[in-house]
């Protein structure tokens, strides 16, 4: 099983709710996740425009991905999330500390223009080692 320690070093500044980085020591299976969004059952967007129920959806897809691959949400070396609005990340916030705790991770939050279909307004890529 990996060994994940946060770390920061002294020059940088320390956030409180994320990771500056993580050092994984003794790992030997990497997940490698595709970008997660809300699809609904046809795979068109479900929530079209909702930033807190797209946003759920998809730390709970990253989450089912982690496990059905045999780890937990403690094992994810990094996260790179998209959004195509910035004046919501409130509601992202809010998603991801109801999915994911108090668990800090390395993770990057990039706004951009649009994502792969209309509707989507957050996109979330994950790494675990296990």
């Amino acid at each position: 099983m990996a060994k994940f320690e946060n770390y920061c070093a002294p020059s940088v500044f320390n956030p409180p709710t994320y990771a500056q980085a993580v050092k994984i020591t003794g790992g030997s299976t990497m997940l490698v996740l595709s970008g997660q969004v809300d699809y609904d059952a046809n795979g068109g967007v479900a929530n079209p425009g909702d930033m807190k129920a797209q946003a759920l959806a998809c730390f709970r897809h990253v989450k089912a991905q982690i496990e059905a691959g045999g780890g937990t949400v403690k094992d994810i070396a990094r996260l790179n999330v998209y959004v195509t609005d910035m004046s919501k990340v409130a509601d992202y916030r809010a998603a991801r500390a109801e999915v994911f705790g108090d668990v800090k991770l390395a993770s990057t939050l990039v706004g951009v223009t649009a994502l792969a279909q209309p509707g989507f307004v957050i996109e979330v890529e994950a790494i675990a080692i296990l």
